[in-house]
């Protein structure tokens, strides 16, 4: 019968030996790690006799009371019921409580076990059963715990091995894919970039063994360290706590285990850890709050994210500024402003590009159409699965594509961002409408790209993260929608019979038709090969309007950017811009590197230089994010201008007069209209006798929902336009154009 084994050690044994003789360097004691880590600057020393005998008074003992070293300012009267084992060194005590919140309770060490641990000035430590090889700062409260241990071997939640141990300790996050395939190592300081980068390109061995290397370069493979508990940090009624590094300032209460990890808190951010939580092998960034019942394995937290509700977080990253609520998520790549609060969504081996918000009966990413757990979901920024969503690997979407309610029964691929997908059951059709946001829901849209940015709480901003829903990446996306807009309408006329006019091809007929704006096309129906992994129909709706505001989009797009070269560089006349723009703009690929817009070519670099060496090193790789970010504004200017000119077919080189009138009068009318239809989305609500129905009166309504007229957001959009209209005028004035 298997048994437990249970070790026998001397008594006097305990506190010591910390650190095995195969491990210790020669010439070292099991302390020399401990003493490198403390830096409180108290300088300790031992204990006189008098201070002995009032602390055997008070019921305290120890193993050798030489080994219990303290501050010049030390009061043994604080000292009471306590066992103390090894070398402990105590701070400063005094006299008076300590308080936070609700809690007030007297400096000095009670009723607890403390085997070879530092504290710095006024702690409290207060009925902790077990406390062992710790660091702890000055201030700190620690309250019924249970166990408060750190091991020789502990690694904080990194994804290392110490000397001696086996590669099959070591701890890996299992991102994207459930079958391990696209594993990384988990650091502190760990980006959604970095994870996004390591995650990919899995071909290219020696890229992969560089980002291992640059992982465990980071940290110390010596067995030894200690745990450490920084200043002003406070603890209460939690059970387990084991090989936990905690920053400064930093709240937990409740929690039922916490193992292997990095809390990271401070100046940056305060984090905090609630009732009930178990949380094991993890990374846990500044300012980030987990409460009520969270589960997390596995797992890295990037700064000010939030864990509630009983939420489970296993085998994934969650980005900044992200908030996951009461369900489940696995296997996951979660780049920056995710949202998802709803008890019964499910989240699986996915990557989630940001800006996103999952709904509830929401399962993204079933294995059912799989032999084995092998499959995946990409999902672009702004990606939005409506009320009771089900769909299956494999599956891509388009930047800020919304799906509506329903079970997908197969893969699907959508390339048309801002779209809306529908199961459509009755006619048994998949349909997409393209441009969906722009005709029935801008409100939603304009005010998520505003609300993530006043919602970025990072001080450390070190990936430039793009909220606009116009940017590099969706506009390249809207390029390849044209073509195929085109091509599946003159597939569809085609088809039809229509034969009066001969065209090169079906994207020949389709363009023309489009952008002639002929009325046939309504009267099409226009369908789609490669969406969906059936033999059912794709159907486009509104295509005509869709391919008209895809166009306008592009135009808006390259135009502010021009008119931000303008304003920046104080352009005095149609000379002075011309002889101001780019010799070469091109409209180039780009990637999205954890929420932060890349162009392709330099991603490439990037790799270049980190297989040959140049780079060496995750802290140069983020040296590189930084670069890049300040380098965004003239990439993307480049980037808007070689976007124009595709889609109108100017040569801005040589802009004229008339050109450029027409380009201020597009934006005009684009930012008006956009004004218009945030404004009349929001109004619908008010509108809507379904919604009224609940309120006795329109004023109960008003106090309820708040008066339309005092919605700040729209307030904000329509005192924009007035400002950029009077930009406009004084342009207009400037470059001499009407």
């Amino acid at each position: 019968m298997l048994q437990n084994i249970i070790s026998k050690t001397p008594l006097d044994d305990l506190g010591y030996d910390f650190v095995k003789a195969p491990y210790l360097p020669k010439g070292k004691d099991e302390f020399y790690l401990r003493n490198m880590q403390i830096r409180n600057g108290i300088n300790y020393r031992q204990l006189s006799a008098y201070e002995i005998e009032m602390l055997v008074r008070n019921g305290n003992t120890s193993d050798n009371w030489n080994n219990i070293l303290v501050s010049d300012a030390f009061n043994a009267e604080l000292v009471k019921n306590c066992k103390f084992y090894g070398l402990v060194r105590i701070g400063k005590l005094e006299p008076f409580c300590l308080g936070f919140s609700d809690l007030k309770t007297p400096v000095g060490l009670y009723n607890s076990t403390i085997i070879s641990c530092d504290f710095g000035d006024n702690v409290v430590i207060d009925n902790v059963s077990y406390l062992s090889h710790y660091i702890i700062g000055s201030e700190v409260i620690i309250t019924n715990v249970n166990e408060l241990v750190t091991t020789n071997h502990a690694k904080f939640g990194n994804g290392i091995i110490k000397e001696g141990e086996p590669e099959n300790v070591r701890i890996w996050v299992e991102l994207c894919n459930e079958n391990t395939g696209r594993k990384v190592m988990p650091f502190n300081g760990m980006l959604a970039g970095d994870a996004f980068l390591w995650s990919r390109f899995r071909n290219d061995k020696v890229l992969q063994d560089k980002f291992k290397q640059f992982t465990e370069q980071k940290f110390d493979n010596r067995r030894g360290y200690y745990g450490k508990i920084g200043d002003r940090t406070v603890i209460k009624n939690c059970k387990i706590i084991k090989d936990v590094w905690v920053g400064t300032d930093a709240y937990f209460k409740g929690a039922n285990k916490l193992k292997n990890l990095t809390v990271n808190s401070g100046a940056e951010g305060r984090t905090q850890i609630g009732e009930g939580c178990e949380i094991v092998n993890g990374i846990i960034g500044f300012g980030c709050r987990l409460f009520y019942g969270v589960k997390a394995v596995r797992f890295i937290m990037a700064s000010h994210s939030q864990l509630k509700y009983g939420a489970r977080l296993i085998n994934s990253y969650l980005g900044n500024n992200a908030t996951i609520s009461c369900c489940e998520v696995l296997n996951s790549l979660i780049f920056p402003a995710h949202e998802q609060h709803h008890n019964n969504s499910f989240l699986c081996a996915a990557l989630v590009m940001g800006q996103s918000n999952i709904a509830a009966g929401a399962t993204i990413g079933s294995n059912h159409n799989s032999r084995s757990a092998d499959g995946e979901i990409i999902t672009g920024r702004g990606f939005w699965p409506g009320l009771c969503v089900s769909l299956k690997h494999n599956s891509r979407f388009a930047s800020f594509t919304i799906l509506s309610k329903g079970d997908y029964p197969a893969e699907l691929d959508i390339s048309f961002p801002f779209a809306l997908v529908s199961n459509d059951v009755s006619k048994d059709r998949l349909t997409i409408m393209p441009g969906y946001w722009f005709l029935y829901n801008l409100y939603a849209l304009a005010r998520n790209s505003w609300k993530y940015v006043d919602r970025d709480k990072r001080t450390e901003k070190i990936q430039l993260l793009e909220y606009d829903f116009l940017a590099p990446d969706t506009v390249n996306e809207i390029f390849t929608s044209l073509s195929l807009l085109e091509t599946a309408t003159g597939k569809a006329y085609r088809l039809a019979g229509n034969n009066e006019q001969k065209f090169a091809d079906d994207q020949a007929a389709g363009k023309y038709l489009l952008k002639s704006n002929n009325r046939i096309v309504n009267d099409l129906e226009i369908t789609m090969d490669g969406v969906e992994n059936s033999k059912r129909k794709t159907v486009l709706l509104k295509t005509l309007p869709a391919y008209r505001i895809y166009e306008e989009l592009v135009i808006y797009y390259g135009t502010l950017q021009l008119l931000s070269l303008i304003r920046e560089n104080k352009i005095a006349s149609l000379e002075e811009l011309r002889s101001a723009l780019p010799s070469k703009a091109a409209r180039t690929e780009w990637m999205n590197i954890g929420g932060q817009l890349v162009p392709a070519d330099d991603i490439a670099l990037l790799k270049e230089r980190i297989k040959t060496g140049k780079i060496k090193s995750w802290d140069a790789i983020h040296e590189f994010y930084t670069a890049q970010g300040e380098k965004y504004p003239q990439q993307k200017l480049k980037h808007a201008l070689a976007s124009l000119a595709e889609i109108t077919g100017i040569n801005l080189k040589k802009i004229d007069t008339h050109q450029f009138a027409n380009l201020l009068n597009g934006a005009v009318a684009t930012k008006e209209w956009i004004t218009k239809g945030i404004k009349d989305a929001r109004e619908k609500d008010y509108q809507n006798p379904y919604r009224k129905m609940v309120y006795e009166n329109t004023g109960e309504m008003n106090t309820v929902l708040g008066k339309l007229s005092d919605n700040g957001f729209i307030n904000d959009q329509i005192e924009e336009l007035k400002e950029f209209k009077a930009e406009v005028a004084a342009l207009r004035k400037k470059f001499k154009t009407k």
